[in-house]
């Protein structure tokens, strides 16, 4: 492959953080017109190579070339002047501005002295968004305001408003329904049509499949192979992202003890008739004692707000929510965990809701059990880090978590501190809100165990997730949630893709 075939050509690049070695002499090399995937467990170096590319950081050794000239990226605006755009997994946009305002960041209509002409820049957004297909987006609605999937969408458009050569797309769907990763394909053969490479970064097979042309796996920081995507298995991709064989992508499900007894014990945790917001609407559920229990929904079928509620983070507005048999009033988190119910709800924001980024990953682990560590207001450091080492090593994250800031840690590992907090609280019931959104295959594997292993000693789990092929291979049963509602329970051989996508549409 010579240079000018190239639209990106990463050669022996190193870049280093302290002690830990993010790329070690990796090469990156993208065909232009491509849609080319970079594969990878967390932290195998995928993100530092699209900081690097977006010119958010600088490599310690190697070449950086773009569109056959080599370029030294100090900065987001040496990128944008190379043809070089990204839209980020964990979002760029401004809460607190419109969509406007963020879509025409730094490009904005301009007129004496740098004023922003405020009524063009309205017009313009509109424009976009009509020729975008999201036209159902106002303008000036904030970003605070919009549901995870559309500020997603306007993420990725802000990248495509400003024209990029090249466009690098971070877990774009990992927040997408199917209705809108629909809508990313076609704006990708839109572009596509035109010339602009891109690099797509998912843990997602089916979509790699879907989209891309080529691929490059990186695994410990290095290219470890690079390939026509036609020419290689899943199972060849998987074994090249973890360095071995999964011999099975879900663990078999085998029925716990608990549920195989005559006496059966009363249920784990019951929902009666809950109404929440407005959103949930007579929600009834039975969550048996050693069973994983799926939440089937399309977006918006009001799943977040059950989760929340059975955590007593939201206020039940009627009903009843029953653990092991007993009713219970939840106003608090902390009731929730009193009553013997965890949950790993990892919130769509992990930046500004799931951890605290400052601190340690330690801290953060044991933050909502730290009374269990505390005598007269002291905290038994040397206790706590022990039991925070046996959570953190269960999740197989690096131990330097124990003391470095979440911050200095890939998004992947960001998630997998949040759900180490789960691990440390000993509770029956753990209630997991799609916990494997933007987690690598190998760690998605290490999830279920976890899971399954859990059942098996008699716990029970209510999972959400997006992706249906989760809950029908994971789940002893799986209920569907539409508009609020229980509308059907699946499990033994009726528990298939179709019967569970038919329900999710309602048909």
């Amino acid at each position: 492959m010579n240079d000018a075939s190239l639209a990106i050509d990463l050669s022996n690049v190193t870049k280093r953080f302290g002690v830990t070695v993010a790329l070690d002499g990796a090469s990156f090399r993208v065909k232009r017109g491509a849609v080319h995937a970079l594969l990878g467990e967390n932290g195998a170096g995928k993100s530092t190579t699209v900081k690097l590319l977006s010119g958010l950081m600088q490599p310690d050794e190697g070449n950086i070339r773009v569109m056959g000239a080599e370029v030294a990226m100090r900065g987001p605006k040496d990128a944008h002047r190379a043809g070089v755009q990204t839209a980020f997994q964990e979002m760029t946009l401004v809460r607190d501005l419109t969509v406007a305002q963020n879509l025409l960041m730094s490009y904005e209509p301009t007129g004496f002295f740098g004023r922003i002409k405020k009524r063009e820049a309205q017009r313009q957004a509109s424009e976009w968004l009509e020729k975008l297909e999201l036209s159902d987006v106002r303008p000036g609605a904030y970003i605070r305001d919009l549901s995870l999937p559309v500020r997603q969408k306007i993420e990725i458009a802000k990248a495509i408003v400003r024209g990029p050569q090249v466009l690098l797309l971070d877990e774009p769907t990992s927040a997408l329904s199917g209705r809108d990763v629909a809508w990313l394909s076609r704006r990708i053969d839109e572009l596509k049509a035109k010339g602009v490479t891109f690099v797509f970064i998912s843990h997602r097979m089916q979509e790699v499949r879907e989209f891309c042309d080529s691929l490059t796996v990186y695994r410990n920081g290095r290219d470890v192979g690079e390939f026509d995507a036609a020419d290689i298995t899943d199972d060849e991709v998987i074994k090249l992202v973890i360095g071995r064989s999964l011999e099975a992508k879900y663990p078999p499900k085998i029925e716990p003890p608990a549920l195989r007894e005559a006496a059966p014990k009363p249920p784990a945790m019951e929902a009666r008739g809950v109404r929440v917001d407005g959103v949930v609407t007579d929600f009834d559920l039975v969550l048996k004692p050693g069973e994983v229990h799926g939440i089937a929904a399309l977006q918006g079928m009001g799943q977040r707000e059950l989760f929340e509620a059975l955590f007593g983070a939201t206020y039940v507005d009627d009903g009843q929510i029953l653990i092991d048999g007993k009713p219970v009033t939840l106003t608090s988190t902390a009731d929730s965990l009193k009553a013997g119910v965890s949950t790993s709800f990892l919130p769509e924001d992990r930046k500004t809701e799931g951890l605290f980024l400052r601190l340690a990953g330690g801290d953060n682990v044991s933050l909502p059990v730290i009374g269990r560590y505390s005598r007269f207001g002291l905290i038994d450091r040397k206790r706590e880090q022990a039991a925070i080492r046996t959570s953190l090593a269960q999740m197989e994250v690096n131990p330097r978590a124990l003391y470095k800031p979440c911050l200095s840690f890939s998004g992947g590992n960001q998630q997998k501190i949040a759900m180490a907090k789960w691990l440390l609280t000993q509770s029956r019931v753990w209630l997991m809100f799609d916990p494997t959104r933007g987690i690598d295959v190998g760690t998605k594997h290490q999830i279920f165990v976890l899971m399954r292993a859990f059942a098996a000693a008699g716990g029970s789990v209510l999972f959400y997730s997006t992706d249906v092929p989760e809950l029908v291979n994971v789940c002893d049963r799986v209920s569907v949630m539409y508009r609020g509602r229980n509308v059907g329970e699946l499990s033994g051989d009726a528990l298939t893709e179709e019967n569970v996508m038919r329900k999710m549409l309602s048909t």
